[in-house]
């Protein structure tokens, strides 16, 4: 005892005392955690911005941010009558202003009203202000075209990921063989796989059909599960409607097909929809799991338990920094809801700013209020533009030798794949780095251009991809297109 208790005094007196958190000691499941849409890519297109800024000569004068849906950031405009009541929410003198709507004024008094102490700076409940819980409800109900939507069913969230991962964290158990499995696509949103990582539970990956626009196949989800149980317990499945990276819609037979299997096979099912107002191809059209989960019948509408996920980030609102969200649970077990709200209370609650800014867009003006037409026409063009610039991506990629580019029916990005030459990937095994990786550091190196590879998103093997949001103005996007296919072009030269 005395001999360690002198060597722990010699450690300090020599300055060495060892840290007591280390990669050695830290929790591993964090270290297996990865999200491509904010790694290394983006961490050298951040240096790289600021060497521009030190005034280091590169071959470009921009950085182009196309890894990230994050709107605004990209130059699109608040909606006017969003920002509105939200400032004067934040501001309350504001109300005497005659700068302001009279609908915007009766909006944020109501919201004010429900708050604690008459202030967004109040805590809410952990579930959510109750009355925008009531707005979301009827949202629910008019999209559903009168399909009941009870508020006690639905949680306020920090965007929809916190959501997302809140009700992971409830279907998480087990040991070994008996570990929870989670389906998820592939392509998939790195939040799925990140989240699994640091929960330790299983990720079970069924492959999107490229060569049907990234469709879902129930046979293939079959193969994944069946594969699965021979290692975990599968329970959940999820699915992003609108995809995300691969902007497929799925059709109502599809979905209808997804949630019979989920019962036959007693999975969860887990719907992420935040992208539900981005939907431009023709012919394609969102439906909710919870509608044509209801429109079923029983058994599936009485007993398939389902959690849906919706978000101000994406649509025409762009509000991703406000950090709104909810989640609607159906046929969940009454006391596994009593653990949820346990689950949230130790968050205390959402940004209350960011439940104000759901309750605009599940409650938007109504067409005779004042500040009904200048809305509509807001949001008509930033569905327009992104309808136009979906188009417009997949014409001018598929235009290019070597890149490939399903229609993007919905959501926010395109992902292309590309053909890379063998000495390309093996100058990139070389290196240590995914072909697709090596491709879009190249990319970002010689051009500006930051687009996440494919690798981060899941892929088949031996195939290359990369994500790029269609967000970027239009007088940027046409330009960034075609620069992108002419270093694809020289990049294939040089490997060939």
């Amino acid at each position: 005892m005395a001999l360690r208790a002198g060597h722990h005094s010699q450690v300090a007196m020599n300055g060495l005392k060892e840290k007591v958190l280390t990669l050695d000691t830290m929790n591993p499941c964090v270290r297996r955690v990865e999200y491509a849409v904010r790694g290394p890519i983006v961490l050298r297109a951040l240096e790289l911005e600021q060497e521009l800024r030190q005034g280091v000569k590169k071959p470009f004068t921009e950085v182009i941010r196309a890894n990230i849906g994050d709107a605004q950031a990209m130059g699109q405009k608040p909606i006017t009558f969003l920002r509105q009541v939200l400032a004067l929410c934040v501001h309350p003198d504001l109300l005497n202003s005659p700068d302001f709507p009279e609908d915007a004024k009766r909006k944020a008094e109501r919201i004010l009203q429900a708050c604690g102490g008459h202030s967004l700076g109040a805590y809410s409940v952990s579930s959510g202000i109750q009355l925008i819980r009531e707005d979301v409800a009827r949202y629910i109900e008019r999209r559903d075209r009168g399909i009941p939507s009870d508020p006690n069913n639905i949680y306020l969230s920090t965007g929809a990921s916190d959501a997302i991962v809140t009700v992971l964290k409830l279907l998480v158990a087990g040991e070994g063989p008996t570990r929870t499995g989670v389906l998820i696509p592939i392509p998939q949103y790195p939040l799925y796989s990140a989240a699994l990582a640091e929960l330790n539970a299983v990720q079970v990956d069924y492959y999107l059909d490229e060569e049907r626009a990234w469709a879902l196949d129930v046979a293939e989800l079959r193969r994944a599960l069946c594969q699965a149980r021979g290692y975990c317990c599968p329970r959940a499945l999820c699915i992003i409607n609108p995809g995300n990276p691969t902007g497929q819609v799925q059709a109502r037979e599809c979905i209808e097909a997804v949630i019979r299997f989920a019962f036959e096979e007693r999975l969860f099912l887990m719907a992420d929809e935040v992208y539900q107002d981005n939907v431009y191809a023709e012919g394609s059209q969102f439906h909710s799991f919870k509608k044509v989960l209801a429109e079923m019948g029983p058994p599936y509408a009485t007993q398939q338990e389902l959690a849906s996920f919706h978000s101000v980030s994406k649509g025409y609102m762009g509000e991703c920094g406000f950090r709104g969200g909810y989640v609607e649970v159906v046929n969940m077990d009454p006391a596994v809801q009593q653990q949820m709200q346990k689950l949230m209370s130790v968050r205390l609650c959402p940004p209350v700013p960011g439940q104000v800014l759901l309750s605009m867009v599940v409650s938007p003006p109504a067409p005779s209020d004042p500040s009904f037409a200048q809305f509509q026409a807001e949001r008509q063009v930033v569905l327009a533009e992104l309808a136009a610039k979906a188009k417009l991506t997949e014409q001018v990629f598929n235009e290019a030798p070597g890149i490939r580019c399903n229609p993007v029916q919905g959501a926010m990005y395109s992902f292309p794949r590309v053909q890379l030459p063998p000495r390309a990937v093996q100058r990139a095994q070389e290196l240590g780095l995914a072909p697709d990786m090596f491709f879009c550091m190249r990319l970002l190196e010689e051009t500006g251009i930051c687009v996440v590879p494919g690798s981060g998103f899941g892929q088949r093997e031996g195939t290359y991809h990369f994500r790029m949001t269609i967000l970027p103005p239009m007088e940027k996007l046409r330009p960034l297109l075609e620069k992108l296919s002419q270093f694809h072009a020289k990049f294939t030269r040089e490997y060939s």
